[in-house]
């Protein structure tokens, strides 16, 4: 993730913005419009020339920058991640699918079986699909919202940054730390798996603060430390393994995971 501004074009006019959706349920782009009562503000900051959730009209063939929702899981869609960039000024990615392969990610795993187990001939209208992957993968990507669904008042904050600039940096803290201010209690204890421990911080342990374990949908946190994550869920007598499996729903196609994984069986 750079840091990269598009202020204006080079016309002195409103920045130009596209949103483009891929793979993915589009529940990041209906938090977006769900919050109505905000969006007149921030419309006010940029011209929207394309959204395909809100109109019909085609793309243009000039931006300054693109929003864009959803994993790579397509040849097309690949070709397409590529034109944008090539395109826009500014790439943002929403939700957890485009920036770490999200749920279709999951079908990465043993990917070449994958569409046998569910048609006996692969449908034209899927077009040529290929193992999922997050859209950073593709492309280089200059800002990210994290989460599934994202929260929106942090997609306005990094539109903002897009927009206007920004020095702020990049929160590198795990759910853990945001658990202990809320004075939520550990599911350890309780006997549950948690993904808090390895998980970027910044959503103010939302599912936490509601009954429920943190799922890693923000993605793993710059600072985790899978090997010491992995340690503590064995000395509460829980399943590694099932920790493993938890953290490879949002983050199966994830880099970093991978990496750290790799260097672990060395």
């Amino acid at each position: 993730m750079t840091d990269h501004t598009c202020a204006s074009n080079t016309e002195g006019q409103l920045p130009r913005v596209v949103v483009a959706g891929l793979a993915s349920c589009f529940g990041c782009q209906l938090q977006i419009t769900n919050q109505e009562q905000y969006l007149t503000d921030i419309l006010g900051r940029f011209d929207l020339q394309y959204w395909q959730l809100a109109s019909s009209d085609p793309m243009p063939e000039d931006f300054d920058i693109v929003i864009i929702e959803g994993a790579v899981t397509t040849e097309e869609a690949l070709e397409q991640v590529k034109a944008l960039r090539e395109v826009a000024d500014t790439v943002i990615t929403i939700g957890a699918c485009a920036n770490t392969g999200g749920i279709p990610g999951i079908a990465a795993a043993g990917y070449a079986s994958r569409a046998s187990e569910v048609y006996d001939s692969v449908p034209e209208a899927c077009g040529t699909m290929i193992e999922p992957c997050a859209v950073s993968d593709v492309i280089a990507v200059d800002f990210q919202v994290p989460c599934c669904p994202i929260d929106f008042y942090e997609f306005a904050q990094i539109l903002s940054a897009a927009l206007m600039g920004s020095n702020r940096a990049r929160r590198s803290t795990t759910m853990c730390n945001e658990c202990k201010r809320q004075e939520n209690p550990c599911f350890y204890p309780q006997g549950e798996i948690c993904l808090g421990l390895v998980t970027s911080g910044g959503c103010m342990a939302r599912c936490p603060s509601l009954g429920r374990p943190c799922m890693g949908c923000r993605g793993l946190s710059p600072k985790a430390n899978l090997d010491s994550a992995r340690e503590s869920v064995a000395s509460y007598n829980l399943s590694v393994e099932e920790f493993d499996r938890k953290l490879s729903i949002f983050n199966q196609t994830n880099a970093v995971l991978s990496a750290k994984d790799e260097a672990s069986d060395d």
